[in-house]
């Protein structure tokens, strides 16, 4: 980026960032997600460090949030309460750790690590071993007085008292420590998940409004004026920090003093180099569902306190600290371009085409954007800054659009007015959202349906994905699905990057995925509104392609989830002549469909969904043993779920299960089920 423009940048994000902090810290409202503002901070502040000459004191990244409610006494911090800077990868990890080898080249870096709860965070002043002042952060000078609410919460002591020291020397200095004028400690006021959706529910069942996460849940019972209020919301905390002087070599050992009076502690791990700190973090993320309360992250500090202070502060952040923050399920990013999909049956989606940016642990550079009334409701041009969200930890979708960040360079997109493969008139059927191609001739859609008939969840041909078939459709090798069967080696050869071996594995791949199951069969056609389900209830109830074939509407509104929208789309295609001699051609090269074996029906009339890495079975085979056993599966979670199966890093199907109550299993569970 040029100087002047990173300029224009570093303000206009400036003035962003500072908007959303004050409205969120200030009014208790919030516009975007805090993954989505981090995103941007995290923008400013690689672009500051970039471009220093560009840093000034008045920048989100030189200040810590909010000022004090007027409705409290204002609470003064002896000790800034300072904030941390967040890093998101290895290598920014990598970065920090070499910049702080710059300042101290001769020390050697031993590092405490410690979970980042999505807390509120607060200070305990106490006087004589007696907690006198409790506060907020405020703007890391000044706070609000908050002791009264504070003291509803019982994992806070009221007395501090040392137990389980051992060393009594030790035990003498901390005890000094303790009953001196002031003895301040600081930690996170927290509200755990179950207790989150409890209140939630009881707040839906009075017809009130919810509250979005269990931090702002936290946020605003803490700045209740009734501390009856605040003792109701079950409220907890945990103490990461004594900012007063316990003479302790490192900050791991002042843990165990935080422990030794009374307060909830995480025990944290020390870790001697960077590689400790990864395996810590991705392990944590891993479990991190299992947790009874919300993290987002682990927090590093350099666990020698001389070392630590030694270090100082750049702007309000130590540099002796960072929390490093787990992959964001939202975060900011610019559109480049827009372009358009064109699926198997037509429908026309726009996409857009984004500068690459970290989702949830995946590298995004495309998002959808559904429809051409969605392109008008997010008002979203090329060029925008939006928020990019992974619409069930899957699907990259662009959630809103930063129109504060606009600089007048944007420009409109205007949806086509005809098909950009074939140029048919687009058509949009009433009722319906989508524009689409009618042309069943179309090359975009030809492609689209190959595409899906050598897929997975269809014949599953190994080896024969988009970019060969597309080889084979633009040598005019291939025109549609039952020319695959008719493939010999020799067709294959001549092709670029294709040796004698190669195209030998793709004619036995091809040859051994002549055997399917009835319900792969029909998902495969690609009939309209015809998915993996209906497909599989279509073939529980023909048992044959042939009946299928001969059905009527009638008859296959009989079937359960079959409307008179897929019944009309099914008989449609079964009676199009080009589809019936589709049918029979893959019939005629070979094509063996597998009668199902009845099993024992156990799961009959139980719904189920996945999420997560299964260890010993793929999604697929997992989905093809529920249907077995003649139970059914969804994509979501909904509260016609019975069973969600869960595996190594779940994704939001879990949370939202927990919170509708639904029965949550891992891989092993669900295998003694059908066993």
């Amino acid at each position: 980026m040029e100087k002047e423009e990173a300029k224009k940048r570093i303000e206009i994000l400036k003035d962003v960032i500072n908007r959303h902090r004050y409205l969120y810290h200030v009014l208790g409202k919030q516009e975007i997600s805090d993954s989505a503002l981090d995103s941007l901070k995290h923008e400013l502040y690689r672009l500051e460090q970039q471009f220093p000459e560009f840093i000034t004191a008045d920048s989100p990244t030189q200040r810590v949030a909010g000022i004090p409610q007027k409705q409290f006494k204002k609470a003064e911090h002896e000790t800034p309460m300072l904030s941390l800077e967040d890093i998101f990868s290895e290598k920014e990890l990598q970065d920090w750790e070499d910049y702080l080898k710059r300042l101290e080249p001769s020390s050697q870096f031993e590092y405490f690590v410690e979970l980042k709860v999505d807390g509120f965070a607060i200070s305990l002043v106490y006087e004589n071993g007696l907690l006198k002042i409790g506060s907020t952060r405020g703007d890391g000078k000044i706070g609000e007085d908050v002791t009264q609410n504070l003291k509803t919460i019982e994992s806070i002591p009221l007395k501090l008292e040392l137990k389980g020291i051992k060393d009594r020397n030790k035990e003498e200095s901390l005890n000094l420590a303790i009953n001196k004028a002031k003895f301040e400690v600081r930690g996170e006021v927290f509200m755990e998940k179950n207790a989150f959706n409890k209140l939630n529910k009881e707040l839906t069942d009075k017809g009130e409004k919810t509250y979005s996460n269990p931090r702002n849940l936290a946020a605003g019972s803490i700045r209740q004026l009734d501390p009856k209020l605040t003792a109701s919301r079950r409220l907890k905390f945990l103490a990461y920090d004594i900012v007063s002087d316990t003479k302790q070599a490192k900050h791991s050992e002042e843990h165990e003093i935080l422990a030794s009076l009374g307060f909830k502690t995480d025990k944290g791990i020390v870790c001697k180099n960077l590689s400790d700190i990864v395996n810590f973090w991705k392990k944590v993320e891993k479990n991190r569902e299992t947790l009874p309360f919300q993290i987002d992250g682990v927090v590093i500090n350099v666990n020698n306190n001389d070392l630590f202070g030694k270090l100082g502060v750049a702007g309000k952040s130590p540099r002796a600290a960072r929390a490093l923050k787990f992959s964001p399920k939202q975060a900011t990013t610019r559109v480049l371009d827009i372009k358009l999909q064109i699926g198997r049956t037509g429908a026309i989606t726009p996409v857009a085409v984004l500068e690459p940016v970290n989702v949830s642990g995946v590298i995004i550079t495309r998002a959808t954007l559904h429809n051409e009334d969605e392109i008008k409701r997010l008002g979203v041009k090329i060029g925008d800054t939006v928020i990019v969200e992974r619409a069930g930890d899957v699907i990259p979708d662009v959630a809103k659009v930063l129109i504060d960040l606009r600089t007048g360079q944007e420009k409109e997109f205007h949806f086509p007015k005809n098909c950009p493969s074939c140029s048919v008139k687009l058509k949009k059927i009433p009722g319906e959202v989508l524009w689409r191609c009618p042309n069943a001739n179309c090359l975009a859609r030809k492609r689209e349906n190959l595409y899906h008939f050598a897929s997975k969840k269809s014949f599953n041909i190994d080896g024969l994905g988009p970019k060969i078939i597309d080889k084979l459709v633009d040598e005019k090798i291939i025109s549609q699905a039952a020319d695959i069967f008719s493939l010999k080696e020799g067709d294959l050869i001549p092709l670029e990057r294709f040796a004698e071996k190669s195209a030998e594995n793709l004619i036995g791949s091809i040859e051994k995925s002549k055997n399917i199951s009835l319900p792969k069969f029909i998902f495969s056609l690609g009939i309209r509104h015809v998915g993996e389900e209906t497909a599989n209830d279509l073939a529980d109830y023909f048992n044959s392609i042939d009946n299928l074939k001969k059905s009527k509407k009638e008859e296959l509104e009989k079937i359960n989830d079959v409307g008179p929208k897929v019944a009309e789309s099914i008989y449609q295609w079964f009676s199009n002549r080009k589809n019936e001699k589709l049918v029979k051609e893959l019939l005629d090269n070979g094509i063996k469909i597998i009668q199902k074996k009845t099993k024992n029906q156990k799961l009959k009339g139980l719904s189920f969904a996945i999420t997560g890495s299964l260890l010993t079975m793929t999604r697929e085979s997992a989905i093809e043993k529920i249907r077995s056993f003649g139970g059914q599966v969804s994509d979501s979670v909904s509260k016609s779920t019975d069973f969600l199966i869960f595996g190594e890093n779940p994704g939001s199907k879990l949370e939202k299960a927990r919170k509708l109550r639904i029965k949550t299993i891992n891989e092993k569970e669900f295998l003694t089920m059908i066993k």
